[in-house]
């Protein structure tokens, strides 16, 4: 089992920023390009893990970039058949969510996503903009780790509380970087 990688599914455990995360995206993505070579996809790092500085739950997120839900609804066998669990619960109609797991330890989150929504363009503005603003990451950390002390076996509320800073974050690039929005809003 990886020793840098891991969490209980359900739960909130953060850790300080780990340079090895992108490494371990970086070996990830190898194996993905590799499963999936006959479609075209973009994969991105994304989530805390992709944060220069950024404390966060060491599980690797990623997010597969496609050009609909129907194309990247055929990727889900493939990856499945590799060692990715799927259940269609946290889906949302936005997105087709995976993980990988050794037992109910998760280790990566995959994320399939259209590149033409809102979702897709929030995960990577946000990323961006927190890895050029060192002081939002830190700003970040300190709200997460006091959700972690209030949250730390709910992780839905744990997530549900870090929106409007999120929230914030992307508006402000949006405006700062001068960038139109793309899709329609969603929630989860």
């Amino acid at each position: 089992m990886n020793k840098i990688l891991g969490l209980k599914s359900g739960t909130v455990k953060l850790v300080k920023y780990n340079p090895l995360w992108k490494e371990e995206f970086e070996k990830e993505k190898k194996v993905l390009f590799h499963l999936l070579k006959d479609f075209e996809v973009d994969i991105q790092h994304i989530g805390s893990t992709s944060i220069i500085g950024c404390v966060a739950k060491p599980i690797i997120d990623i997010a597969i970039g496609v050009k609909s839900l129907d194309y990247g609804k055929s990727l889900i066998p493939i990856l499945t058949a590799n060692g990715y669990y799927y259940d269609g619960k946290a889906d949302y109609g936005i997105r087709y969510f995976l993980k990988k797991c050794n037992n109910d330890i998760s280790t990566h989150f995959v994320h399939i996503e259209d590149t033409n929504t809102r979702i897709w363009q929030n995960h990577i503005i946000f990323r961006d903009y927190l890895n050029s603003h060192p002081e939002k990451t830190d700003e970040y950390s300190a709200l997460k780790l006091e959700l972690e002390r209030k949250f730390k076996d709910n992780r839905k509320e744990y997530t549900n509380r870090k929106a409007p800073f999120i929230t914030n974050v992307i508006d402000k690039a949006l405006k700062e970087w001068n960038i139109k929005k793309v899709g329609k809003d969603y929630k989860f």
